[in-house]
């Protein structure tokens, strides 16, 4: 064996890695992904090295040529991937020096494969977090579209998934906006933990050579530096505070799933989800699966599991880096990638829902979801809220034995419940009445609906 096949730290050992100990600690099959930040960062290490003059002009000039050449190979898929070299970093590394000599060597002077790869997840992230934030707007902007078209559309709004009080369609699906909106305000206020330099801290302890941090920072636009060596190595928890946004955000989008799912049942018929989003049944012909939004409810456990398992991959332990950090990729890699799956076909999905006003009408008159304006009613004319609420509900009960809706029993049925009650009461136990008296900010009176979908276009089109 050469001194160029041996390992990094080879000197130190009498024996080789066993082979099953290799493939158990390696991690290039997944953290490859990582190479082009793992170029970006060490280019601009480089540059700060040439500028404090620990390395020369001509490395600096030797590492560019390589790093561009290997970069090539990568993106064309002809890099040599060696499970000997473990990781990512190393793989680089060897390939540099290979290809310039004493310059590739000198690359790693003044920093640890520590900070190396606290700063390349950073990087990772950063532009995983500026894709996914574009990604939620998207999804913002297709739920706007459909909300515009049915602000007059009336549903029955639900609590405890029983027949509660009309609201219109769009005013349901602006609650959506309000979330994915709080989505994308966590994720852009994550970035500014996620967007620190740890590079520098070196192994745990800093480096002696005369080092300037904050120019690596500027090259790579980082907002600023991790302020001590020893968190820098070691903390993860930008990695756990993303992935905690991305479960709310899958959450989010499980609860409108499990919605669609509702709404697209005959015992609904609310919706319509486009068929490339459905799959049949092996053995029932006449089945339409919504194969999609069931997934998307599956895979929020599989992202709530990831943020668990870098909790637990983190309480406990000790100060600085150890070996348990190689394992918080795979579940932060996952995450990203099943969240911006996830928001890449919601936004497709939700431009492809066709409504059903009219089976939407037909269930908000079920279930008595105007009697709250009764209530408000008789309290309008005087009555305590609390006597109006008993009032209501024995005329409820009085319905249903009927067997008809409050706005079919006849005056003199009503008032029998309340003196107070006129003849001006049909226009309030209406589901138009009903939408149109919420009209205040916030409220599903399709003029406030409309001022709401307004303000988010605008927010939309602003600097976000």
């Amino acid at each position: 064996m050469t001194m160029q096949d041996k390992k990094t730290w080879s000197g130190r050992f009498t024996e080789p890695v066993a082979e099953l100990v290799k493939r158990y600690t390696a991690s290039v099959e997944f953290d490859k992904r990582l190479a082009p930040f793992d170029i970006h960062a060490s280019l601009a290490h480089a540059q700060m090295l040439e500028a404090c003059g620990i390395i020369t002009t001509q490395d600096l000039t030797d590492i560019r040529r390589g790093m561009t050449q290997i970069e090539h190979e990568i993106l064309n898929d002809k890099f040599a991937w060696s499970l000997d070299l473990e990781d990512v970093h190393l793989n680089i590394e060897k390939r540099l020096t290979t290809l310039v000599g004493d310059a590739g060597k000198r690359l790693h002077t003044g920093r640890s494969r520590n900070d190396q790869v606290a700063t390349d997840v950073r990087l990772y992230l950063r532009h995983a977090i500026d894709e996914l934030h574009e990604l939620i707007r998207s999804l913002q902007s297709a739920v706007i579209d459909l909300a515009i078209q049915h602000t007059h559309t009336i549903m029955p709004g639900y609590t405890h998934l029983q027949v509660a009080q009309p609201v219109s369609f769009a005013h349901h699906l602006m609650a959506y906006f309000e979330m994915l909106k709080r989505d994308a305000e966590r994720i852009i206020d994550c970035r500014k933990r996620v967007n620190r330099l740890p590079l520098g801290a070196a192994a745990l302890a800093g480096t002696s050579y005369p080092i300037k941090r904050e120019m690596v920072a500027e090259l790579l636009g980082f907002d600023g530096v991790c302020e001590n060596s020893l968190d820098a190595v070691s903390d993860r928890d930008f990695a756990i505070e993303f992935t905690a946004c991305a479960a709310l955000t899958m959450t989010h989008l499980s609860r409108l799933s499990e919605e669609l799912i509702l709404w697209m049942n005959p015992r609904f018929d609310f919706i319509d989800i486009a068929d490339r989003f459905c799959t049949g049944s092996s053995i029932m012909p006449q089945k339409k699966n919504p194969d999609v939004p069931e997934l998307v409810r599956g895979k929020t456990g599989r992202v709530n599991g990831n943020l668990v398992t870098l909790l637990t991959l983190m309480k406990g332990q000790p100060l600085a880096y150890n070996k348990d950090n190689q394992e918080d990729k795979e579940p932060l890699f996952d995450t990203v990638d099943t969240l911006t799956q996830t928001l890449r076909i919601y936004a497709d999905m939700v431009g492809g829902i066709t409504v059903k006003p009219a089976a939407m009408r037909e269930a908000a008159l079920q279930g008595y979801a105007t009697a709250t304006d009764l209530a408000d009613y008789l309290v309008k004319k005087g009555l305590p809220f609390r006597d109006a609420h008993e009032a209501v509900a024995l005329a409820v009960r009085f319905a249903e034995q009927r067997n008809c809706d409050l706005s079919d029993l006849k005056l003199e049925e009503l008032q029998q419940f309340s003196s107070l009650i006129a003849d001006d009461i049909y226009s309030v136990l209406t589901l138009e009445g009903s939408l149109a008296s919420r009209n205040h900010i916030g409220g599903t009176a399709p003029q406030q609906v409309e001022t709401a979908i307004a303000q988010a276009r605008k927010y939309l089109a602003g600097p976000n």
